[in-house]
């Protein structure tokens, strides 16, 4: 067994993982996974930059997450960044910080590669199930990004497109820097039109519909569940590997577009980072669910940290 520790810095939120992992028999045992949301993506995509204010956030997390590294004892540690660093001119200082915390480079990932680690982290434990048809199209929905990775037991395609929660609701659910509560009907069209033509380029390189089973991973998508579920507080154990129906998500969708802020926060297994964004998330991900047919998606709580995790080890 070795003891890892993976940090995988989106978007809208940063997360850590420590965990033992044994690559004989496949198994990883959690020792500390956790999130925080620090929406490292604010602005980027209006500005081009990392706004000195989310550059702070993200490394206070990082203090915090040094401190489990080191009393976990873990002897390896990657730390993966995402969209957002990829996206800005100003990404050196956020590599120096976290250099300085946490004496790691963050590697900042391309999208083919993000796509394999959420492919890994996802189906690790799926591939002897009989109940699920293969390949499997796992579909990541972070805050800048989404990645569509189509396989069986590898990776047979794969491609990332500038799609997520974050940037979608910055790009058309914000006036005057408020977020419109709740949007209008052309603004939800514009967002649907964006998504359509993301799901036209990943279709370019990535044949989404022959998909059997759709594997769909990241917040948007087990806060989805968690409200599908009516739970009375997020709970990562009944959302894992949960189904969640097309129609479901239609509905929840639809419910969450038309709501206000004050009522998205009212539901009880919403975070409080996801409640402006997570409107265009479930869109996101009702327009793939659309796009392919799948009846359902299976949802799951192991993803891209989880692959980073079993990279290290």
């Amino acid at each position: 067994m070795t003891r890892v520790a993976a940090v995988d810095c989106g978007t809208n939120s940063i997360r850590l993982l420590v965990a033992d992992a044994d690559p004989a028999t496949g198994e990883l045992l959690e020792l500390d996974r956790r999130m925080t949301i620090v929406r490292l993506g604010q602005g980027v995509d209006r500005t081009g930059r990392l706004a000195p204010e989310a550059l702070e956030r993200t490394f206070a997390a990082c203090r915090e997450y040094a401190e489990a590294i080191k009393e976990h004892g873990a002897e390896r540690l990657r730390f993966v960044a995402t969209s957002a660093s990829r996206d800005a001119e100003n990404r050196d200082e956020f590599v120096r910080g976290v250099m300085d915390i946490l004496g790691v480079e963050p590697e900042v990932i391309s999208g083919d590669q993000e796509a394999e680690f959420s492919f890994t982290g996802a189906t690790k434990e799926l591939t002897g199930r009989a109940d699920l048809a293969r390949p499997f199209l796992v579909v990541d929905i972070g805050g800048g990004s989404t990645e569509f990775v189509v396989g069986d037991d590898h990776v047979r395609a794969a491609r990332s497109v500038d799609v997520g929660c974050v940037r979608m609701t910055e790009r058309h659910l914000v006036r005057d820097g408020v977020v419109t509560d709740p949007p209008t009907e052309e603004q939800i069209a514009a967002i649907r039109a964006d998504i359509e033509a993301a799901l036209d380029l990943a279709e370019e390189t990535v044949p989404l519909r022959e998909a059997h089973t759709l594997v769909g991973l990241a917040g948007s998508v087990t806060t989805v569940s968690a409200i599908a579920q009516e739970l009375p507080a997020y709970d990562s154990a009944a959302i894992h590997h949960s189904r969640v129906s097309r129609e479901r998500v239609r509905e929840i969708s639809d419910r969450l577009l038309h709501s206000t802020h004050a009522e998205r926060a009212a539901i009880p297994s919403m975070h409080p980072g996801r409640v402006d964004v997570i409107g265009a998330g479930a869109l996101v991900l009702l327009a793939i669910m659309e796009r392919i047919g799948a009846r359902e998606v299976v949802v799951s709580e192991h993803d891209i940290l989880d692959g980073i995790a079993w990279s290290v080890a």
